[in-house]
């Protein structure tokens, strides 16, 4: 059994390791919330959350907190809920808002082949965060059925979308990991590529063995790992140096041990693509010659394509997960075809059909400012009321039940399985979840028992407090929630 490690990658620059950001799209340690069965009056509430939020050990944290009837705008509790905050991945709720309004649930994301003659083939692709070898390999085999049996030249086209395929405001410990993947017209197996540490005798390195034998000849690599006896602890810390051509590996792991898959970013979509594409087209005997990256040129005649799962599908995995990588797919589709403004990213095209989107759902444009569709980004900043106004307008359009059925399910699904489990809550909140250092958001519905439907948007920052504890506290709020009645 191989024992996966989940963190975000140390990174060796210029000689110092940086410590790493929690990354949004990771699932939390989950610590129960204190649950009572006794009923509170709406006019308790505040009170009853007060007590929660003005404990000592919050004394520096900022609170931004807003509860709401689903049906009205009536406050039930409010707390800077006008305020700036850094979202986190409650951020990816504006993101698929607006995909889902736009595109509509049915919308997918094509790659395809064209053949331009001469043995010439182009294909281009369109940012289809779900593509993986699987599809690559039903586009060789459409290719067989055809009757190709050589390429002369394969030509990739990334025109699709334009722009830097990380964002420039991300920090550089998460563009080295797997939860900050790049984002182009390419994107293949999530743009992840893995490689395993397999324990030996005590005293010898790690041996590392490549999932994708290709990809090692990508990377020179450094190896100062060791194999350590039963008793020891064990740690694994892989850095990419600033060339980018060199990997670091260092730590330990206990003999006998399970192995360590460590999941790292490509360096460059596009040839990695086109490295996994080869090796499809081999398996079907289809020889490749020359491969090159193209950006713009004309499409001729479409001899193979796959499409993408429905949006519907793709918000499940955006939400249900955190996935960083669909999201910024997500904000990208969104310029799909939009008129090309040369001064213009696809992300910022994106952005605007997000803010045009929002708008019409009756969310005040000075609530946010957004930089990224994820909520990577430190530089993000929302208020809760945006949340709530959000998650209100979506429950109003024909398309509600798809935003609200891809959120996570308290104790059920997602990033909240493992929490609010054999509470009160359990099973009637769908909520977003959203972790960096110093940042834990929660914001989503609830189907009170003894109250009507709720609207909530939970943010905390500056905290210095670890993540377990702010989320507990996060976790007792909305169990409070549970408990309204009519009085």
């Amino acid at each position: 059994m191989t024992r996966k490690i989940s963190f975000g990658l140390m990174l060796l620059f210029l000689g110092t390791q940086i410590g790493v950001t929690q990354p949004a799209a990771k699932a939390q340690t989950p610590v129960a919330p204190t649950t009572t069965t006794k009923s509170i009056c709406s006019t308790q509430l505040g009170t009853a959350i007060d007590a929660v939020i003005n404990r000592p050990l919050f004394s520096r944290v900022r609170w931004g907190i807003l509860v709401q009837p689903l049906s009205t705008g009536s406050t039930l509790y409010s707390r800077d809920a006008q305020k700036y905050f850094i979202p986190a991945s409650n951020l990816k709720l504006l993101t698929t808002a607006a995909a889902l309004q736009e595109l509509g649930a049915n919308f997918r994301i094509r790659t395809s082949i064209y053949q331009n003659g001469n043995g010439v083939l182009r294909v281009v692709g369109r940012g289809d965060p779900s593509l993986s070898d699987t599809q690559l390999q039903t586009l060789a085999q459409q290719l067989k059925q055809k009757g190709i049996t050589q390429i002369q030249r394969l030509i990739a086209d990334d025109s699709y979308i334009q722009g830097d395929i990380v964002n420039p405001t991300w920090q550089w410990e998460d563009v080295q990991s797997d939860y900050g993947a790049p984002v182009s017209s390419f994107i293949l197996n999530q743009n992840i590529f893995s490689l395993k540490l397999v324990p030996q005798a005590v005293g010898k390195s790690l041996q590392v063995v490549w999932i994708d034998p290709g990809e090692a000849k990508q990377w020179r690599t450094i190896n100062q790992s060791v194999t350590v006896a039963q008793n020891q602890s064990t740690y694994v810390n892989v850095t990419r140096e600033l060339s980018g051509t060199a990997l670091r590996i260092q730590g330990q792991l206990t003999t006998n041990s399970e192995p360590s898959l460590i999941d790292l970013p490509v360096v460059d979509p596009n040839y990695y693509f086109l490295r996994r594409f080869r090796a499809a087209l081999a398996t079907e005997k289809i020889a490749l010659g020359q491969t090159l990256v193209v950006t713009g040129g004309v499409h001729q005649e479409e001899i193979a394509f796959v499409d993408s799962p429905p949006l519907s599908e793709l918000l499940m995995e955006t939400l249900q997960n955190s996935n960083n990588l669909y999201a910024e797919a997500l904000l990208r589709a969104l310029a799909g075809e939009k008129p090309r403004v040369k001064t213009k990213t696809s992300a910022d095209v994106g952005l605007e059909v997000v803010k045009a989107n929002l708008t019409r759902l009756g969310v005040d444009p000075t609530n946010y400012i957004l930089v990224d569709g994820s909520g990577l980004s430190r530089r993000d900043l929302v208020t809760p009321e945006a949340f709530v106004q959000t998650l209100r307008g979506m429950a109003r359009t024909p398309a509600g039940y798809v935003y609200r059925a891809s959120l996570p399910m308290a104790g059920k699904s997602g990033t909240l399985k493992n929490r609010f489990e054999n509470t009160s809550a359990e099973g009637i909140v769908q909520a977003k979840t959203g972790t960096l250092t110093g940042v834990v958001s929660l914001s989503g519905y609830m189907n009170a028992p003894k109250y009507e439907p709720l609207v909530f948007s939970i943010i905390v920052n500056q905290s210095e407090q670890p993540a377990t504890v702010v989320r507990q506290a996060i976790d007792e709020i909305v169990v409070l929630l549970t408990q309204l009645r009519r009085c």
